[in-house]
């Protein structure tokens, strides 16, 4: 355990546990209680008092948690079935941290939502038990206090905060019937008209539930594992939005292509989603799922935001180079771009100033190790793991909302005298053919630069029929003047003329303009598939099909000049 910035020193709370068979540990939600297993106990030590509380042997338990006030700590250890057949050991035990006692123990055989969902105040307490949700109520566990009861549900996710509770539930489709998440007010289970909301579609083999911190509303991340259209390799996902006042919607994401990540700001007002092929779009969306600010085009595939929501990380990890953008989300302004090159792991400090990314083993078993940045993009603590070593888990302790005040925004680099890591620029393979000749500098795809989606005032509503005719008339006005002046200017000499040009025209139908502007626009991106194929670069297929367009393509443009 070590001290956090600005001193990075190993702490006197817990003595260094060097034994080999470390599993897991965790720390409780307001940061004063730490546990951990050795290999042959799970300890827990007061983070406050620096004293052992309580030893419990269970050697094997690779989860630990505890609930929300430190009442109870849970434990988790793979499931064996006894080989004779019948039922075997439970393996999820719940243990009382005043006493040491257990409370209750129970068989909980997949580590997928292993752990009970407590409500921050203990009050009630959730488990998914064969498609159904067994509620508990101040941590009694041997009496069930209620049941929702659906046709296999799937997956639930308790609301945070207190009372009202609510619960969305989500139920998978089956023999051509849609999947659905519905949202329930505890103890409301009754019916389909006690439902608060409900949502349901097709295309889900899974779904993530994120809860906004007031609990209002929902977000629903729809999966498939397979894209039958072949698009993509990591299937089909679909965003959707669901509000505790009944009303739902499918959030439209401007780019196709996978949704990578989906986060709440702590205001509960907006969420950011990153998504689409390469490089990815980041758009932040307000509650009536209109965009209201582009980051443009990417590469990135997560986005975090501070536990204040005043700050936004865009970033690349694990397949991608670790490349962070950070964003004062209120003016939408760029801070910092830091690298944290085979990241595995992202965390913002309670603080809401630092930042600790890490390299983790099993995702990347070499390299290991974890750095402690300012926001503003310095270094300011950095750990290398020994070769022989690997790093498996490392976390900030945590504390309470509030405990911290949000500062305001600096975008001036904070000092430090860890030396930043500028990687070094990968330079693009070049062809043994192509070494001594000048570089070109085509790319595979066009940066979007990040733009402002807000509606400006007075320019949200809509323009009436006349209003469109008159801007029309403008517009047809404007060209044919532009046009009697390219008249009257003189001719360019036959050397200047670019080939392959069409003379510019206006027809005074601002409709037919365009399409000849986008016409032209294709014919100049067909002559350029043409120029790379002459440089021996191999065509995808959808550009060889562009290039048989061009004729039709010349013959349309042909035949719009000739209506002029």
């Amino acid at each position: 355990m070590v001290n956090g910035p600005p001193h990075f020193t190993e702490s006197t709370v817990l003595p260094r546990e060097s034994g080999k068979n470390c599993k897991v540990y965790t720390f409780s939600k307001d940061g004063t209680l730490f546990a951990w297993n050795n290999g042959e106990k799970v300890n827990i030590i007061s983070v406050t008092n620096k004293g052992l509380l309580h030893s419990f042997d269970v050697p094997k338990a690779v989860c630990l948690e505890f609930s929300p006030n430190n009442t109870v700590l849970a434990t988790w250890q793979p499931y064996t079935a006894s080989k004779d057949g019948t039922a075997g050991v439970p393996n999820l035990q719940l243990y009382d941290v005043k006493t040491g006692t257990c409370l209750k123990s129970f068989i909980q055989k997949k580590m997928q939502n292993w752990c009970p969902s407590w409500s921050d105040d203990e009050i009630i307490c959730a488990r998914n038990v064969n498609n159904e949700v067994h509620f508990f109520e101040n941590n009694n566990f041997n009496t069930i206090a209620n049941k929702l009861h659906l046709q296999k549900v799937n997956d639930f996710n308790l609301s945070p905060g207190s009372q009202p509770y609510k619960v969305a539930v989500y139920v998978p489709g089956s023999k051509g019937a849609p999947s659905f998440v519905r949202l329930y007010q505890y103890p409301n289970f009754a019916g389909p008209q006690a439902a608060l909301a409900n949502k349901s579609f097709f295309k889900a083999d899974k779904v993530t539930m994120l809860w906004n911190k007031k609990a209002t509303a929902v977000l629903v991340i729809a999966s498939t594992d397979v894209d039958k259209t072949g698009a993509s390799y990591y299937g089909e996902q679909t965003l959707h939005y669901i509000a505790t006042n009944g009303e739902s919607a499918v959030v439209q994401l401007p780019k196709n292509g996978p949704i990578y990540d989906v986060v709440w700001n702590s205001s509960s007002t907006e969420f950011c989603a990153v998504y689409g092929f390469m490089p990815a779009k980041a758009t932040v969306f307000n509650l009536k799922c209109d965009p209201v600010f582009d980051f443009g085009t990417g590469p990135r595939n997560a986005a975090f935001y501070s536990p204040h929501g005043h700050i936004l990380v865009l970033a690349g990890f694990g397949n991608l180079r670790g490349q962070m953008e950070v964003w004062d989300v209120k003016n939408y302004k760029l801070i910092s771009k830091p690298v944290a090159s085979d990241s595995t792991y992202f965390a913002w400090c309670p603080d809401g100033e630092h930042i600790l990314t890490a390299t983790c083993a099993p995702r990347l078993r070499v390299n290991n190790g974890y750095k402690v940045w300012h926001y503003t993009g310095s270094i300011l603590h950095k750990y290398d793991v020994p070769s022989n070593g690997e790093l498996w888990q490392v976390s900030w302790q945590p504390f309470l909302d509030g405990v911290f005040p949000a500062k305001t925004i600096m975008y001036q680099a904070v000092p430090s005298e860890v030396p930043s890591e500028e990687p070094k620029p990968a330079t693009a393979y070049r062809p043994p053919a192509l070494r001594n000749k000048p570089a070109t500098n085509s790319k595979l795809h066009e940066d979007e630069p990040p733009q402002n989606m807000k509606p400006h005032p007075g320019g949200d509503k809509p323009l009436s029929k006349t209003a469109l005719k008159n801007q029309r008339k403008h517009e047809a006005k404007r060209a044919a003047k532009q046009e009697a002046r390219s008249d009257l200017a003189p001719a360019p000499t036959p050397q200047s003329e670019p080939r392959n040009t069409i003379t510019q025209s206006a027809s005074g139908d601002p409709e037919v303009d365009k399409k000849i502007k986008n016409l032209k626009k294709k014919l100049k991106a067909i002559e350029q598939l043409k120029e790379q194929a002459a440089s021996g670069k191999q065509l995808e297929k959808n550009q060889l099909e562009k290039i048989q367009k061009e004729t039709a393509l010349l013959r349309e443009l042909e035949d719009l000049e000739l209506g002029i």
